[in-house]
């Protein structure tokens, strides 16, 4: 099994407003290794998006 870089676990979801603050946290645990866990869980809070999505780092070969 491969470790995260800087200590970070191998599950991890990571949540918030669906805006490009979110989605370039998205795109740095994947460029970390990480892979996306299913699909994303969506919901609206009266005022804006919110979305969960969890990311996994795969078990080395």
């Amino acid at each position: 099994m491969s470790t995260p870089p800087d200590g970070l676990p191998r599950y991890r979801v990571l949540t918030g407003p669906y805006d490009a603050s979110f989605c370039q946290r998205v795109s740095e645990a994947l460029g970390l290794g990480h892979e996306l866990h299913q699909g994303p869980a969506v919901t609206f809070d009266g005022g804006n998006v919110i979305v969960a999505q969890a990311v996994v780092r795969p078990a080395s070969p």
